[in-house]
């Protein structure tokens, strides 16, 4: 079980509270742009065994949308920011490479 912790609200409560949206930091593609870069943003996604970026939802509580990084081998939760970032925080990224020394930030 996940336990999660809003960052607009501060909430911390389990994952049935919050609603998963899928990857963070996907870098979107609209009318006028390639069918290949399109066709990338619609269907292509990581799915990594080991630390993701998601983009998950306070269903339950404030309504809103806010980041998490954790480890899907392991549920640890590194923490969760505000979804208005372009980039994970570097207190963040520092927990995260605590843990594991080798990941590396790259954006979708």
């Amino acid at each position: 079980m996940l336990i999660l912790t809003c960052p607009c609200c501060h909430v911390s409560a389990e994952e049935t509270e919050f609603h998963a949206e899928g990857e963070a930091h996907l870098k979107r593609f609209g009318p006028g742009s390639e069918d290949a870069d399109f066709e990338s943003y619609l269907f292509m996604r990581k799915n990594p065994k080991g630390v993701h970026l998601e983009r998950w939802r306070h269903a339950n509580g404030c309504g809103k949308y806010f980041h998490a990084a954790r480890c899907t081998m392991t549920l640890e939760v590194f923490g969760t920011y505000s979804a208005q970032t372009l980039e994970p925080p570097k207190f963040i990224q520092d927990a995260i490479r605590a843990k594991r020394p080798d990941w590396v930030w790259s954006a979708a």
